[in-house]
Formats: C-alpha cells, structure tokens, sequence
C-alpha cells in the first residue's frame, strides 16, 4: 500500500484529501506545517507527497529544498496559480502542479500517473473477492479468471481507482474512449453493466440518479 503525505494547512482541504485518498486505498497521513513535515520526512519513508507552497514556519519551496536529495516524488498544491508560480515550482524540482479548487478525479489521476512513473504502481490489487494482476492485466474472482474485453478492463481500474466516489457518465467516457463527451449514455451504460455482471459487482457498482456510477466498497 503506497503512503501518502499531505502536508496542508488548511484542515478542511487536508481532511477532505485524506478520506478520498484513503477511499482510494493509500495510507495518508497529514502534516499541517513545515517543520511538522520535516520532522515526519525524516522518520518516514513516503512514496508520495502533497505539498502546499504556503505553509506555516517554513514553506513549500523550502520544504521541496530538503525533500529533493531524498527522491521523493513532490505534488504541489496550491492556490496560487500564475504561470510564473508554475514554472517556479517545476524548475525546483516538483514533479506535479495542482491549482486550488481541483476535482477530486483530477487529484486522484496526478497521483497514479506520478507514481506510475516512479515505478511505484501497484502490480497486484486484491479487493473484495477480486485479485487482479495489472501487469498481466489478469483478473480472477474468487480465484476463476474472468474475461474482460480491454475497456471493461479498464472501467474496472478506474472505479477501483476511484471507490466510493460518484463518477459522471461523461468522466467516465473521456477517461475510458479518451474522446470528447457527447451526450450519448448507452455506450457507457453498456459497458458497466456488461463488466459488473461478469464480475458479479451489481449489488457493488451502483447507479447513480442522473450523475452516473459508484463503486460500494
């Protein structure tokens, strides 16, 4: 299980990420200056960081100064959002930059791609009484392989990813079809409930009135 540190010190901000990564299946824990950070950075080894830049008693670029020997990959997340602020946080070293207010979908994709590229993905999800292999991309339920086309593959990914969590029909699609959303629900609606009934997830995936579906878990 990949740890997550997030370091914000704005409560409601923090705590709202940490359920949300914690749905997701990370261990969070949460830090809400700088020194506080420090002192947990130095205990720790995290796979992750969410680093805002305005922090109290030392801020972010300081903080991301004494992470970058370490290796630790660095998400920044702020509310300032200039082109300068951008730039200035990549060149120092952040991997990532998120602008307050973000979707939490939006979040949860920055944190699997940047640790996709650490190497740092999980090869094998265990949930329920599904045990999938994502590099084989083989999935079994209670040990019998089920078989997937590769977009129902990849509905399932994307609601493990995002478990217990409401997605729209049109995230749905634009992350799945990687095309624009055109109003038209069946090829979504086909699919999820061609994938949950070959994993017998109906009672699990639900439907969602007028928005689209969630992952019960």
């Amino acid at each position: 299980m990949h740890k997550i540190l997030i370091v914000e010190d704005e409560k409601a901000i923090s705590n709202l990420i940490n359920i949300s990564l914690t749905s997701a299946g990370y261990l969070c824990e949460c830090a809400y200056d700088g020194l506080q950070a420090a002192d947990k950075i130095e205990i720790t080894n995290y796979d992750l960081i969410l680093l805002d830049i305005m922090l109290p008693k030392v801020d972010g670029y300081e903080l991301l100064e004494y992470i970058k020997p370490m290796g630790t990959p660095v998400i920044f997340i702020t509310a300032k959002a200039s082109v300068t602020d951008r730039v200035k946080g990549l060149r120092l070293g952040a991997d990532d930059y998120l602008v307050k207010p973000f979707e939490i979908i939006e979040l949860l994709a920055r944190v699997e791609t940047v640790l996709r590229r650490y190497h740092k993905t999980e090869t094998r999800i265990i949930l329920d009484d599904l045990d999938i292999d994502t590099l084989s991309r083989l999935v079994k339920k209670n040990g019998i392989v089920v078989s997937l086309t590769k977009k129902e593959y990849e509905l399932l990914l994307l609601f493990i990813q995002n478990k217990n969590i409401a997605l729209f029909r049109e995230t749905i699609y634009e992350k799945i079809w990687e095309n624009d959303y055109m109003g038209d629900s069946r090829t979504v609606d086909l699919h999820v409930q061609r994938m949950r009934k070959k994993i017998g997830w109906e009672d699990k995936i639900t439907t969602v009135y007028k928005i689209g579906y969630r992952l019960e878990i």
